[in-house]
């Protein structure tokens, strides 16, 4: 697994992925990939709940800030109906042309896991 915050410094050429998927690929103008995923697993459900801010801002320019933060309270004015077990994942993104925050959402009956992966792919080499 990588670290979320490798992507400081980074900058992209593509994000893969937005509200509703269950994966979410960014790419590198290096032609490093990381993947934002969940491998799911019987009584649970982890996708993209939301997308603040626009993806493209994180394009062509170095990120400035890939932070991480997790949580089992439901943000403000979210009300979901019924939850046994849940985990909100923001993953708050910056560079000098925006900011932006993915939210995802986990739940499951509490005996599986609700966190979002991040690695980096290692099947592909970098383009010179």
């Amino acid at each position: 697994m990588s670290d979320f915050s490798d992507l400081n410094g980074v900058v992209l050429a593509g994000i893969v992925g937005g509200e509703g998927d269950e994966e979410i690929v960014f790419i590198a103008k290096d032609g490093r990939k990381w993947r934002m995923f969940h491998d799911q697993d019987c009584c649970e459900s982890v996708m993209v709940e939301d997308i603040c801010g626009d993806l493209h801002d994180l394009i062509g320019e170095p990120i400035l800030l890939a932070e991480c933060v997790e949580s089992n309270e439901n943000p403000e004015g979210v009300s979901k109906d019924y939850q046994e077990s849940f985990t909100w994942t923001f993953y708050k993104l910056a560079t000098n042309k925006g900011r932006v925050t993915i939210r995802w959402y986990g739940q499951s009956n509490g005996y599986y896991s609700e966190r979002v992966d991040f690695e980096e792919d290692q099947g592909h080499g970098r383009e010179d």
